[in-house]
């Protein structure tokens, strides 16, 4: 909805009054995404698409943030894994070759 339409016509399509019909838009106002205006008795609602792409590029720059976060955390932890490999490989080489040392001088 770019143009003006009257509330009257908005409510039109729903099972519900015009003073809860009111209601909604007075949300929508207070949510700065419908401005309304009086002429005579009839009131205009037109649709403001600005606060819905400020939300847009702030979802956006956070979704950015923690994706960098997250990722980061991931290499993080996959370095810490393979360090405990490795550390558990190194390990298990050097018990092995004790127990050759051990073998080999018991002879």
């Amino acid at each position: 909805m770019r143009h003006e339409a009257r509330v009257t016509e908005l409510a039109e399509p729903f099972a519900m009054s015009l003073t809860a019909v009111s209601k909604h838009i007075r949300v929508l106002e207070r949510a700065r995404l419908v401005r309304r205006r009086r002429v005579w008795r009839e009131h205009l609602v037109s649709f403001r698409p600005e606060p819905l792409d400020e939300v847009a590029h702030w979802v956006e720059k956070t979704r950015a943030f923690w994706n960098a976060r997250l990722d980061a955390l991931e290499e993080l932890l996959q370095a810490e894994d393979a360090a405990e490999a490795q550390s558990a490989n190194s390990s298990a080489t050097r018990k092995k070759k004790r127990k050759l040392r051990k073998k080999g001088s018991s002879r």
